[in-house]
């Protein structure tokens, strides 16, 4: 496979594990380069999706919110795959579990995997109010969430208000973005929150669902969006110092070695006999996230197709490539061998999809993060 019809971007990063999942022969003295190549192909996709280490394994992961689960299948098909451009706000989604056990007003968040590259867009605390079946309907009480301003607890904020029937039963959400803000920056202020709801002669009537009930889809937990800069800066740079969502494959190449290279001669992939190139079209390629040694925590999806393109640029090129201007006088230089150092057009990405993964993170906090670029939804010559 020439450097000129590799995958897009990330696409130097999957080849070697789509290669070691191939029915290419392979000699037996190879396996154990196989074994020092598939570590360091996931180690360098793990940087580039943002994910740092691999989350720890230490027992069974909790359930993840009903919440979360929800706002993955709203914004992504059951392949990962974005529905729509702009359901999600921002492209990271965390949920934060109650870390406090036993008291049923004081609630604690641990939010220092935010990172402060982020810009925190919506912060909302989500609570789960149990019926008071001795109260009548008509009953309403004042429900008060508080910023605890010290670790004594006497030092209190009021955030947020409100009335609801004490006999209600159901989620309260309240927007704690301003509040949440301030502990990212300054992660010593976070106390955490307490709540008070009741009515004048019953200051603590109402109860909140918490940590350690029963009924785990009603547990309290805070959901922070935000918008990671991080995941932009770690494109590959193209050489007018740009970011773009599609790279020259020749840069790729050029910017890491090849894993294959490094191989003793011994043991690379034995020669077959190569098909004439197709014409440039879209080839399967699926990523299956057991196979690496990732669903152990990612919860959706399993795995996707992010496929990608190959095929032959021939001159002249017609409207079936999904042709530029660009690539038409390329093809006529080429052709013409007007230029020594200039090659046909490349068989490259011409619309690309995102993809959404849901996991948890070393803290057993549920992630819902968003990555561009990641599927090959059709190919041209460029």
């Amino acid at each position: 496979m020439s450097a000129r019809f590799l995958p897009h971007w990330w696409g130097a990063l999957l080849w070697p594990l789509s290669v070691l999942s191939s029915r290419v022969p392979v000699e037996s003295k190879g396996e154990a380069a196989k074994d020092q190549l598939v570590p360091e192909t996931v180690q360098r996709l793990r940087q580039v999706l943002g994910l740092g280490e691999t989350p720890r394994a230490s027992g069974p992961l909790r359930r993840a919110p009903r919440y979360m689960l929800d706002l993955f299948n709203a914004v992504a098909d059951a392949n990962g795959v974005s529905k729509s451009p702009g359901l999600l706000q921002g492209n990271v989604v965390r949920s934060y579990e109650d870390k406090v056990h036993g008291n049923q007003t004081w609630f604690y968040f641990n939010v220092t995997s935010v990172g402060r590259n982020e810009q925190l867009l919506k912060a909302e605390l989500r609570l789960f109010k149990l019926r008071e079946h001795s109260q009548p309907a008509s009953q309403l009480c004042r429900v008060d969430l508080c910023e605890l301003l010290d670790s004594s607890g006497t030092r209190v904020e009021v955030i947020s208000s409100r009335i609801i029937p004490l006999s209600a039963e159901g989620w309260q959400v309240f927007p704690v973005t301003q509040t949440v803000w301030q502990w990212v920056r300054n992660s010593s202020s976070n106390h955490g929150f307490m709540i008070s709801a009741g009515i004048p002669s019953q200051p603590s009537a109402a109860r909140f669902a918490k940590n350690g009930d029963a009924n785990t889809d009603s547990r309290p937990f805070l959901v922070i969006f935000s918008e990671d800069h991080e995941l932009e800066a770690l494109r590959p740079l193209d050489p007018t110092g740009h970011r773009p969502s599609r790279m020259k494959k020749e840069s790729v190449v050029s910017a890491m070695p090849s894993p294959l290279a490094q191989l003793p001669q011994s043991r690379k992939i034995r020669a077959v006999p190569l098909p004439t190139m197709l014409p440039c079209q879209r080839h399967p390629l699926y990523v299956d996230f057991e196979q690496i040694g990732w669903s152990g925590w990612i919860i959706s999806p399993r795995g996707y197709s992010a496929y990608y393109c190959q095929g032959a640029c021939p001159f002249p090129l017609g409207q079936g490539f999904k042709i530029t201007n660009h690539a038409t006088v390329q093809s006529i230089v080429h052709a013409l061998k007007l230029s020594t150092e200039l090659g046909s057009p490349c068989c490259v990405p011409d619309n690309l999809h995102s993809i959404n993964l849901l996991y948890f993170d070393n803290e057993e906090n549920v992630v819902l993060r968003q990555y561009r670029d990641m599927v090959a939804v059709s190919c041209g010559c460029h």
